[in-house]
């Protein structure tokens, strides 16, 4: 390469010279990647032409001059004009609206383009700013980069890439205007697929030469045959070694229909099986054979909590969350899948626990297992950001499972279900509802005006689900006679103490601390006031008296219910809804182990002094009192869960909080999409009522501890390992109470974060706390 060569990225080498990436090999290396990208759903034209058009502004003489300059290539590199760095990204958007006349289906290319640094942008002036019209057409700066293209085309070989012809593929395969037109509420689905592939290939070429070291680790993964071996493998030793009790009996049923019902062609699946019954691998089971007979490349577990997110991803890597067991098994190499072979992408994550390959697979899911949460997963596919959408393109032939489906947040169900059947029918996905309580999700969902189209064509891959539930009927269900009889937390203490091993599930953060200080010393107290690598601890504690046969008695909010494995012969819930009752319950029995005693567990429903907080939880709760007042009620079973979820979605103010139709559906035809407003309205944990606060904790186990990483922050500032880090001490508190605290001097803001900066705002045990008065009137969850 000379020094008259265009240049795309320089790096300079520890012996002193320069090494070059020419425009030329930049442009079709990414290209040629985001063609294969967009090839898995037919598009490669599409992809191969983003690439190729994507940094078009850098062949700009101003924008080689700022390169050799800023670089130190070429400190003496005149910058045309004084005009300094071009925006790179907007010549190829430009060009896109003039090799196409200006048509709608130019859009296509300019959203892309014109965002692959900054983010997709919205069409028109909206709320959140960066739209794409007045980028283009009506602003100085537009017409100043139209002038830098008229200057791009002047320079031959920038016109090779020019004169690149226009694709041809249809968008979603469907070529029949009228078609598309039926199917155009996907159509910002499939734009930002491509965009996917643009930004990924862009960030793999660009990391290639820069980083080539990051390049070489990436990838290296088992074949799915090979996964789908260690686990039949592993699940014929368990089935072995199992007791023959009629409780393992129906779990080796579950995984046998699993593996059955896999060699059905792809789409919508349900698998209901009640709690306790080994769904976290039977649903693994069917997902490989699955992947296999229909050529699917990767399996997603998507989990709404993150505190069984990590209990999950052990079990996929180690065959047990136990972590006695653990260590056992990496000591004999008898391991399921292996630690590298699962990536867990999510804000809990312990960075300690986390290889460096599987770091970098976690910014493109190219790992064939991904677990992650269901904030992750959605909020990425309705995102504007570079970041979240570079995984986008990944999901393309996936299996996509979600558990725990009845938490998917109701009002975002028509975005997320229109979503969900884009990636089924355009881009070969398989999704699975796995639940113990499967949400009514066929149909028309809700009531006028609040109504969503549901799923059609669910396939069930457990047989007679009603039986089944009433073979892991492992529990006796006290319900309340008198709903309008609350029962005061003296009497539900009262009532615990004569239990030694005993949880009490409450609906808030507030009201599991009025309990817990009434209960004898030596109750454990667990709940989000305390932080990610406490709560973790808590609950391997809990494990360990549970199985070691201890007394324990546990005041908790519902943060243990949804798959937590942990197995108590009583249970207290306070009111909620069936769908946490019966999460609730299978923390209770779970392994049958009464059964020896001729025994069930016991569930007790009572009424909390107050009711459930605003929001879905008091709706939970109303949907279960109008179920008890008008049903006779013997046990949980699927039919009941029907009925119930259509009490509570009739009871749903709102579907569409993020308005979904109007910014991304009612202009498709003309593609015209608010992407970057939409993105900042699709909050499923709504961050703007909460403070996060980085507390003072140490792992008196092993020895992990907030202290050197806020000092790190101090003098290095919020670098991305150290933030991964500090994930695991940090506390979410509602506003109201974060000014209290910020008042009481208790925290101090450090480089944007907000840090504890005292003694006696964060207690082992307990978490936060502050004065009682105070706590007591402004805790609400």
């Amino acid at each position: 390469m000379n020094d008259n060569e265009f240049i795309a990225h320089i790096k300079p080498e520890s012996d002193g010279s320069w090494r070059r990436q020419s425009m030329a090999e930049h442009l079709n290396r990414t290209a040629h990647l985001a063609g294969e990208f967009a090839s898995a759903f037919g598009n490669r034209d599409w992809g191969e032409l983003l690439g190729w058009w994507h940094d078009l502004g850098k062949f700009h003489p101003a924008w080689q001059a700022y390169i050799r300059r800023e670089s130190g290539y070429d400190v003496e590199a005149h910058l045309e004009n004084q005009k300094g760095r071009i925006n790179h990204s907007t010549p190829g958007a430009i060009l896109s609206l003039s090799r196409l006349n200006e048509s709608p289906p130019s859009r296509i290319l300019a959203y892309g383009i014109a965002g692959h640094h900054a983010g997709l942008p919205d069409w028109d002036p909206d709320d959140a700013g960066g739209d794409l019209t007045n980028r283009l057409y009506n602003t100085l700066k537009g017409m100043l980069q139209r002038d830098e293209l008229d200057e791009i085309r002047n320079i031959s070989e920038a016109v090779l890439f020019i004169e690149k012809p226009i694709p041809q593929s249809p968008p979603l395969s469907i070529s029949k205007p009228q078609e598309f037109e039926r199917h155009k509420e996907h159509s910002h689905l499939w734009i930002r697929m491509l965009f996917s592939c643009l930004v990924d290939a862009d960030f793999l070429d660009t990391e290639q030469f820069m980083e080539p070291q990051k390049a070489i680790e990436r990838g290296k993964y088992f074949s799915l045959g090979e996964l789908k071996r260690r686990l039949d493998t592993f699940i014929a030793v368990k089935e072995k070694t199992a007791p023959d009790t009629p409780i393992n009996r129906r779990r080796k049923d579950i995984r046998k229909q699993c593996a059955t019902k896999a060699s059905l062609n792809p789409g919508f699946f349900s698998l209901n099986v009640p709690t306790g019954g080994g769904k976290t691998l039977s649903s693994m089971a069917f997902a490989l054979e699955h992947a296999i007979r229909h050529g699917k490349r990767r399996i997603i577990v998507a989990i709404p909590y993150t505190s069984i997110i990590e209990q999950t991803a052990k079990v996929f890597k180690y065959g047990t969350d136990n972590e006695d067991e653990i260590e056992e098994r990496q000591k004999n190499g008898d391991v399921l899948f292996g630690e590298d072979q699962v990536v867990e992408h999510h804000s809990n994550l312990d960075p300690e626990r986390e290889t460096n390959r599987n770091r970098l697979a976690s910014e493109n899911w190219d790992a064939p297992i991904i677990v992650t949460t269901n904030v992750q997963l959605f909020e990425s596919l309705f995102a504007s950001r570079t970041s979240s959408c570079r995984k986008l393109h990944n999901l393309v032939n996936s299996i996509i499972i979600l558990d725990e489906a009845q938490m998917l947040p109701p009002e975002y169900l028509k975005p997320i279900l229109s979503v969900l059947r884009g990636l089924v029918a355009h881009f070969g996905v398989t999704v699975v509802f796995m639940t113990a309580t499967q949400p009514a999700l066929e149909g028309k969902i809700g009531t006028p005006p609040n109504v969503v189209q549901g799923i059609e064509d669910v396939r069930h891959i457990i047989d007679n689900p009603e039986i089944l539930a009433k073979d892991f009927q492992r529990v006796e269900i006290c319900l309340p006679g008198d709903l309008n009889e609350k029962s005061s937390w003296e009497q539900i203490r009262d009532e615990l103490i004569q239990h030694e091993q005993v949880l009490c599930i409450v609906n808030s953060r507030k009201d599991c601390r009025d309990l817990h200080v009434l209960m004898p010393e030596g109750t454990i107290h667990l709940s989000a006031l305390m932080c990610g690598e406490e709560r973790s601890l808590v609950i391997s504690g809990i494990k360990g008296k549970l199985r070691k046969e201890e007394p324990v008695r546990v005041i908790s909010t519902q943060l243990v219910e949804a798959g937590v494995d942990i197995d108590f012969p009583v249970v207290y819930r306070a009111l909620a809804g069936f769908d946490s009752i019966t999460q609730a319950a299978g923390r209770c029995n779970r392994e049958d182990k009464l059964a020896q005693l001729g025994k069930k567990g016991k569930i007790v429903v009572f009424v909390a002094p107050k009711s459930a907080p605003q929001g879905l939880l008091r709706k939970g709760e109303d949907a279960c009192k109008e179920m008890i007042r008008t049903h006779t009620i013997h046990g949980l079973s699927p039919q009941l869960f029907t009925k119930y979820f259509q009490h509570f979605y009739a009871l749903m103010n709102d579907v569409d909080k993020s308005r979904f139709y109007d910014r991304l559906v009612k202009d498709a035809s003309e593609f015209k999409f608010q992407f970057r407003t939409l993105a900042h309205h699709f909050r499923l944990i709504d961050e703007q009522f909460y403070q996060s606060i980085v507390v003072w904790y140490e792992n008196p186990v092993n020895g992990n501890n907030s202290y050197q990483l806020i000092d790190l922050l101090r003098s290095k500032g919020p670098e991305r390992w150290l933030m991964r880090k500090l994930q695991r001490f940090l506390v979410n508190v509602p506003l109201k109470l974060f000014a209290h605290i910020q008042k009481l001097g208790f925290v101090e803001e450090v480089i944007g974060y907000w840090i504890q900066n005292s003694t006696g705002l964060y207690k082992p045990g307990i978490g936060l706390q502050v004065n009682d008065t105070f706590w007591r009137e402004n805790l609400i969850f």
